[in-house]
């Protein structure tokens, strides 16, 4: 256990110096700077290892020490930037890239070779040739070595056969002059080398050389072993002169009495040169055919790797959000029915994205993403939760329309509800519907936050501010809205038809709130004691009196919000 303990920690360490070669000089660098302990140091080592350990993720030094809080990332990234003299702007960034580039040997600092496919099938196209022509050309060159060989063998047991034949009656008499004329015949023959005879006793009676005649048979040193054909004998061995011959030997018999041996050589250097003439032949095909395959494989790889290149521009556009790229490739095979499929892809991913985008704009990006995230379940069905209700209503706005024309009073509208819509946004609400002037703003729900009461005043003061700012340039009528907020239990959900559908919210918490808009007045946020004592630490108030609201049987105590402690708080990002 333990040898695989040291195995495994052994393992780690190789990885760390394998993947991080900064990491040892930047925690020394850290040390020496002051920036850190030794201790430190090897706390946050340790750590490094075990979140390898738990997660398989490596973690940078740099980044390990910061998340320890044992420095700030600014003096890491400074103290990086000093060392190894390189500009980073945080951690984040692929140091490791930047320093092999300053400091790497050569090989590390050469960027990775890129090939590009249609040459990867020129090589891959020519790899094939050349094997299958080498493959087929040894079996061919083989098996014409195999058949000239036995060409030969023929061709010399021919000319055996005659000797043979015709040797039987001087050697019985002792005639050396008429087997010498036998012999000297076969000078005549191509390819024939030499033929002799010789008797019982291995003395040479004939011969095409005359001075071996008398002499001694000696045989040579064969290069193959002997082999037979019937009553033949062969072999093949290589004269003084580097000349491979044939070797073919066969007995002379009369009425079952040997009387000799006759020997006939045959050149085999023919067969070489049969073989180089192919050999060349062959070279000559390889060439021509590397040639025209390499011309189509060019033509293939560069027809493929095209499409494939402009398939690789549109995801990466399509990557960056640019769904109106557009594949053009004129094909009508598999690439091309990729394009039309990815063109179409674009088409749905823009449908979606314009979709999305409107449609977040009446529902609100919250209640959209809560739709998108669970479409057959949640958002259809009623959840009773607890939120806060916020109304803000324009005093005066229906005199004011009056005496307009139309499109100043929507521009006016546009210009309060942008500022509504933000606000409301900001502290983690959403809009729920405009009601004619007035904008019904929902936090706690779909998304809860423990904290949206004290998000809805803080927009509700926020508002007001912006509100008040903005009447400064010519439009008085943006400081009088009257606000108005309550809290408490309400049922969200998706309510209406098959036909037309809206998320929102019901309950008298609802009706309340927007009853205490109509009663604030204007530049005015009036809230429930509900609200009052929820925030009753952070908020400055006034009594704003016990009001009788309409359909509720208990009159209603209600406060005027003129602050709230400045802290800080959470905003929707968060």
């Amino acid at each position: 256990m333990q040898r695989a303990s040291q195995f495994l920690a052994s393992g780690f360490q190789h990885f760390f110096r394998r993947r991080s070669p900064d990491d040892v000089q930047l925690g020394q660098v850290l040390v020496e700077r002051g920036i850190i302990s030794e201790k430190q140091l090897e706390t946050a080592l340790t750590a490094q290892r075990q979140r390898l350990i738990d997660t398989g993720q490596a973690v940078r030094l740099g980044q390990m020490i910061t998340e320890l809080g044992q420095a700030s990332e600014a003096a890491v990234v400074e103290a990086i930037n000093e060392t190894f003299k390189i500009s980073v702007a945080s951690l984040s960034d692929n140091i490791r890239e930047l320093i092999l580039g300053q400091r790497g040997t050569l090989a590390e600092r050469l960027p990775v070779p890129v090939i590009p496919i249609w040459l990867k099938l020129c090589v891959g196209a020519l790899l094939i040739v050349i094997v299958t022509i080498v493959v087929l050309s040894t079996l061919i060159i083989n098996k014409q070595k195999d058949r000239f060989f036995d060409q030969t063998v023929t061709v010399g047991t021919v000319s055996l056969n005659y000797f043979v034949n015709n040797a039987r009656i001087p050697l019985i008499d002792d005639d050396i002059l008429s087997l010498n004329t036998l012999i000297k015949e076969a000078t005549d023959t191509e390819g024939l080398r030499y033929a002799m005879v010789t008797n019982t006793h291995g003395l040479i009676r004939a011969h095409t050389d005359v001075d071996r005649i008398g002499t001694e048979l000696a045989v040579p040193s064969p290069t193959a072993p002997l082999a037979t054909r019937g009553d033949i004998s062969y072999f093949s061995f290589v004269t003084g002169s580097g000349e491979q011959i044939l070797n073919l030997t066969r007995e002379v018999v009369f009425q079952d009495k040997i009387l000799g041996t006759v020997h006939v050589g045959v050149s085999l250097d023919f067969i070489e040169r049969l073989v180089d003439k192919e050999k060349g032949s062959i070279i000559y095909m390889t060439i021509v055919m590397m040639t025209v395959g390499l011309a189509i494989a060019v033509y293939l790889g560069l027809r493929f790797s095209q499409p494939i290149s402009q398939l690789v521009a549109a995801t990466e556009a399509i990557g960056k959000g640019d769904y109106r790229y557009r594949v053009e490739l004129n094909r009508r095979d598999e690439l091309g029915n990729l394009a039309i499929a990815f063109n179409r892809m674009g088409e749905e991913l823009l449908r979606h994205t314009q979709t999305r985008q409107s449609f977040g704009k009446y529902v609100g990006e919250d209640v959209l993403e809560m739709i998108l995230a669970d479409p057959e379940k949640m958002w259809l069905k009623g959840h009773k939760n607890d939120a806060t209700i916020l109304f803000a209503d324009i005093r005066g706005f229906t005199a004011y329309a009056e005496d307009r024309e139309p499109e100043a009073v929507v521009d006016m509208l546009n210009t309060y509800f942008e500022i509504a819509t933000r606000a409301i946004m900001d502290y983690g609400g959403y809009v729920d519907k405009f009601i004619g002037d007035c904008v019904m703003g929902v936090f706690g729900v779909p998304v809860f936050r423990k904290d949206h009461v004290e998000r809805a005043v803080r927009s509700a003061l926020d508002l007001m501010d912006q509100l008040n700012r903005s009447s400064l340039h010519g439009n008085p009528l943006l400081s009088s809205v009257g606000i108005g907020i309550h809290s408490g239990p309400i049922v969200s959900g998706n309510i209406g038809s098959q036909v037309k559908m809206e998320y929102t919210v019901i309950g008298d918490t609802v009706n309340l709130a927007s009853r205490l808009s109509e009663l604030a007045n204007p530049g005015e946020i009036l809230v429930s004691d509900t609200v009052y004592d929820h925030l009753r630490a952070l908020i400055s108030v006034q009594s704003a009196g016990t009001r009788t609201i309409k359909g509720k049987i208990t009159p209603v105590e209600t406060w005027r919000v003129t602050s709230i402690e400045q802290r800080a708080h959470v905003k929707s990002a968060d």
